[in-house]
């Protein structure tokens, strides 16, 4: 059966093949912080808690030192090869979305819990082969341009699942409990006066933490299933995915997360930082409110 340790199998060898590039280019900063990544992807389930919290801390230490360079120019830049090349990235999508579902139905084969990242993965592999045989490139090209990527983005590259963690951290510590009980409090009566507390605490909690996975098992403690779920019956299915996509307008709008919105501002080289969070605000505060009314109609 195929688990997520084949998932993880993958990224670790991609990030040292990233770590081995750097030590070529003798980037030694940017080399030992592709090698951190992938040891935690491959050993991480077998050093436990305390080695993992040293890992973390050795990430920080590197990211923190300064010395992590970005890539500069290709030498010999790639010719663009037409509207074929969006057909490989779809490639991608197209075969998550199919393995998923077809995945669902071969339990023997994938675990059941991890289909979509297992989907994902094979998507990730079939437009790498796809471009092997369309564009035929040197072996080590794509992993090259992998990682000059990687060293343009630069810390932020883990902060996704840094904050995905800390809402794991919050969800434990009871923090969705405590944020439950003043909401409980002040929720006036009402199905949309819910939704709507719902929903705009999934976004402000996205602003805070920077990521609605970390704002989502707080949010969906202290108000989706007690209230929603529990209180007014609502099917939780609905309830999750759309509060998700209330959590991501909050996205949009906070430089937490820095991924998303500061390292674009950065590689375009816009004078304004913050370029990117004024571009997107309007939709986000346009799609916030599509989302509330979307999850009222939906729960009515």
């Amino acid at each position: 059966m195929i688990r997520l340790g084949a998932v993880y199998l993958i990224a670790g060898a991609t990030f040292g093949a990233f770590a081995l590039l750097g030590l070529a280019e003798r980037k030694f900063a940017n080399a030992l912080f592709h090698a951190l990544l992938a040891a935690s992807f491959l050993v991480g389930d077998r050093i436990g808690d305390t080695g993992n919290g040293v890992l973390v801390v050795a990430l920080i230490g590197v990211a923190a030192s300064g010395r992590m360079r970005r890539s500069g120019p290709a030498a010999d830049p790639p010719a663009p090869r037409g509207i074929g090349l969006f057909a490989v990235a779809l490639a991608i999508p197209v075969v998550a979305l199919a393995g998923t579902l077809a995945f669902a139905k071969l339990p023997w084969l994938v675990d059941a819990k991890q289909v979509t990242l297992v989907a994902l993965t094979l998507g990730v592999l079939v437009a790498l082969a796809a471009c092997y045989l369309w564009l035929r490139p040197r072996p080590v090209e794509p992993f090259d341009a992998g990682r000059r990527l990687m060293d343009d983005i630069g810390w932020a590259a883990v902060l996704p699942q840094m904050l995905a963690s800390l809402g794991a951290v919050f969800a434990a510590a009871g923090v969705g409990q405590v944020v439950g009980g003043v909401f409980g409090a002040a929720i006036p009566a009402g199905l949309f006066a819910a939704v709507a507390v719902y929903a705009v605490g999934m976004a402000a909690f996205t602003v805070v933490m920077g990521n609605a996975f970390a704002a989502f098992p707080v949010m969906a403690s202290a108000v989706a299933i007690p209230v929603l779920v529990g209180r007014y019956g609502a099917p939780p299915a609905p309830v999750a995915a759309i509060g998700m996509l209330a959590g991501f307008c909050g996205t949009l709008l906070t430089p937490m997360a820095a991924n998303f919105n500061l390292v674009p501002a950065a590689l375009l080289d816009l004078k304004d930082r913050y370029g990117v969070i004024r571009a997107q605000a309007p939709t986000a505060a346009a799609l916030l409110v599509f989302n509330t009314l979307l999850l009222w109609a939906v729960l009515r």
